[in-house]
């Protein structure tokens, strides 16, 4: 154990016999599951003296020892300028960023790429210390495929009222995303559990048993091969509007992890998902006045969508 690492010593409960040991670990400890695998694959993780792997399997009353990095190192955040993220928003107690495509919200093991967090360090901002050293500020997280509109915490009271809105789901996430054929009805809820894939492990599915997750949508306007649709969240899973529109058989135009055609994608000059974080409203962490910041569509996006509206495809 090094000098700036920190034990953590869990006891198995009944109702976790049988989980993974990083989904276990997750859950208890409440950081992500991709945290907790790496863990497990640098041998922070341990039982009766013996590395546990992220697949393996705990049991009631295993004593599992978790060597944890010291939470005051900060080395995971790499100031570093990201072209292209305007700020949409610029308040005393929080910044509303305009993430560009490619760019994550914080760092994790195995991105090696710019995120929010190490753009807003090199701008100089100042942001909330709370959360994970690697997740300052951070509040929610927009994918790395997907841009838009993301809200980060200056302040510690404004990190935990947002996260709190976040959490209690007061916070108005509307999403647009241009969707393959023409959805069924136009305007509707697509109430399906969202779990991991079983088959595949950075994948996303609708299984039975997964967490509950519920989209509202509704057709802005259809193209005959695609339509742009506006996406209300109200839950916030991981892939979330991917994987209901592909479960719908009307997937994201260019998202081909989740069955969108090719032939369209590249016709669109899409290398990604249309997908883009186009509104969010809260209420100020500190006011309790409505917020409310739009983000417009990046180029790409934009370039497909005309495309679409004057019949090119």
């Amino acid at each position: 154990m090094g000098p700036d690492d920190l034990q953590e010593t869990v006891v198995v409960p009944e109702a976790e016999s049988g989980s993974r040991t990083d989904a276990f670990l997750a859950r208890l400890l409440g950081v992500s599951r991709t945290t907790t695998a790496q863990w497990c694959a640098d041998g922070r993780v341990r039982c009766a003296g013996s590395a546990l792997g992220k697949a393996d399997r705990v049991h009631t009353g295993d004593r599992i020892d978790v060597r944890l990095p010291d939470p005051q190192d900060t080395r995971a955040v790499i100031p570093e300028a990201v072209d292209g993220m305007g700020i949409l928003l610029d308040d005393d107690d929080f910044v509303v960023v305009d993430k560009p495509v490619g760019v994550a919200a914080h760092p994790s093991p195995g991105w090696v790429g710019p995120t929010v967090v190490g753009a807003l360090a090199a701008a100089g901002y100042r942001i909330s210390t709370s959360g994970a050293p690697e997740r300052v500020g951070i509040v929610h997280r927009l994918d790395v495929g997907t841009s838009g509109a993301m809200v980060v915490a200056k302040t510690e009271p404004a990190y935990t009222a947002l996260k709190r809105a976040f959490k209690e789901r007061t916070v108005e996430k509307v999403y647009h995303a241009v969707v393959q054929g023409l959805p069924d009805p136009l305007k509707g809820t697509i109430d399906a559990p969202i779990g991991r894939h079983p088959h595949h492990e950075w994948r996303f599915a609708v299984l039975e048993g997964g967490r509950d997750s519920v989209t509202h949508y509704e057709v802005l306007e259809a193209f005959g091969r695609a339509s742009l649709v506006e996406v209300h969240l109200e839950t916030g899973r991981t892939h979330q509007i991917r994987v209901h529109f592909s479960a719908l058989r009307h997937p994201c135009a260019g998202d081909l992890t989740y069955g969108a055609d090719p032939r369209l994608a590249a016709e669109l000059g899409l290398t990604r998902q249309w997908l883009h974080a186009h509104r969010l409203g809260f209420a100020h962490p500190r006011t309790g006045e409505p917020v409310q910041v739009t983000s417009p569509y990046p180029v790409d996006l934009a370039y497909a969508l005309t495309a679409l509206t004057d019949g090119l495809v």
